[in-house]
């Protein structure tokens, strides 16, 4: 499914001029106008929101900017070998764990949550950077262990222990978002290295049954009202559609008022009179909705399909077992994003700050998915490297 074949070298790496022009060569380019394409939807919405408001009207060329700078980054990273993605996991997961420890303990707050780490005059997200680490490592992980000790049950356990750390650090900052997008990606990863299906069953049934103590115990005052919220949604209407439900019971209005074909670009009510709060980060999908109706979000939601389904194929084809849990994992992790966005829009899932990628406004989420497909691209170019499988974890 695109791009040539390219082979790259056993052991080192090859960065001259002609490794460069073969791995350009390599690199499917439908898939990555596929996802240009969204990006360019993602601007087109943006300015439908903002064009008559003069304080938001660079947003559209803010985010078309932010995602040039992305895409130099996807295309940068695509020409790295996977030997190189896996002697960098360890490292990459160690600096981003200490990073999040740094937050706990020094970090700084904003908005109620303690998620940044101030250095110098630069505010960085360690939770960003462990989404690819924890990826990385795991795939690195699964690569050696299974050489070294099969498929049995005890070996799970590290890699649950190497994901369920980090998890637990980001969700004391709080961000829960953020923590379940690991638990997906790292999840992902663990069910296709063989974990039986009775421990994941096993492990639904403990989360269910330790879902009141997270309740009353773990969570902080304004999700437990999220979840609150969204229960009242599961029965009928919100109590407080004029309060904690507004949000919601607005994003239903647009969604239905659009239809099949919906009210026209620029013509959206909702949007164009900022009932529904947020509408151009998490809740971008209700614009779409309300002006490109159901064929519209039918028609984004296709082409997301085509681009992870094109990522599991390009993971199903790596000779290594790196590359194939690597690129799984970074598919899981976007997948992880869209399927959530469209359930917290519609009501189906609590409102946790999960943006739709490449489609929401954010310069932060834009970098760690397009970081993801980088990863992916390299996985297709390199496919048939073989990764040592000697050294630590």
């Amino acid at each position: 499914m695109g791009g040539a074949s390219y082979t790259a070298p056993r052991s080192g790496t090859a960065f001259s001029r002609p490794g460069i022009s073969a791995k350009l060569a390599a690199v499917p380019w439908t898939l990555v106008l596929l996802i240009a394409g969204v990006a360019l939807a993602g601007t087109g919405m943006l300015f439908s929101i903002t064009y008559d408001k003069p304080a938001e009207a660079g947003l559209p060329i803010a985010h078309l900017i932010r995602f040039g700078i992305a895409f130099v980054v996807m295309m940068v990273l695509a020409m790295v070998p996977l030997s190189v993605w896996s002697r960098l996991a360890l490292p990459a997961y160690l600096v981003s764990l200490i990073l999040l420890f740094a937050v706990e303990l020094a970090g700084s707050v904003r908005g109620g949550a303690q998620r940044w780490l101030e250095i110098g005059p630069l505010a960085i997200q360690p939770s960003e950077f462990m989404k690819l680490a924890l990826v990385l490592v795991l795939a690195r992980y699964y690569h050696l262990a299974q050489a070294r000790e099969g498929g049995g049950f005890m070996v799970h356990i590290p890699a649950a222990v190497l994901m369920l750390l980090p998890a637990a650090l980001i969700f004391l900052q709080p961000d829960f978002g953020t923590t379940l997008t690991l638990l997906a990606a790292g999840g992902i990863i663990i069910f296709l290295a063989g974990l039986d299906w009775r421990f994941i069953a096993t492990g639904i049934a403990v989360g269910v049954l330790s879902a009141p103590l997270i309740y009353n115990y773990a969570l902080e005052d304004y999700q437990r009202g999220r979840v609150d919220i969204f229960l009242e949604q599961i029965v009928g209407h919100s109590s407080d559609a004029l309060g904690d439900g507004y949000q919601i019971e607005q994003a239903k209005i647009a969604i239905g008022s659009g239809g099949l074909r919906g009210k026209g670009y620029l013509n959206g009510t909702q949007s164009q009179l900022d009932y529904i709060p947020e509408q151009h980060t998490d809740f971008v999908l209700t614009v779409i909705a309300e002006e490109l109706g159901f064929f519209g979000v039918t028609g984004l939601l296709l082409a997301w399909g085509v681009i992870l389904g094109w990522g599991l194929y390009i993971a199903m084809k790596c000779s290594s077992a790196f590359g194939r849990y690597a690129a799984s994992g970074a598919v899981g992790m976007v997948a992880f994003y869209i399927v959530f966005n469209v359930g917290m829009v519609v009501g189906l899932l609590p409102v946790v700050g999960v943006p739709m990628p490449l489609v929401s406004y954010g310069g932060t989420a834009m970098l760690t998915v397009m970081s993801a497909f980088g990863l992916v691209l390299s996985v297709h170019i390199h496919r048939r490297e073989t990764i040592s499988r000697t050294g630590l974890l």
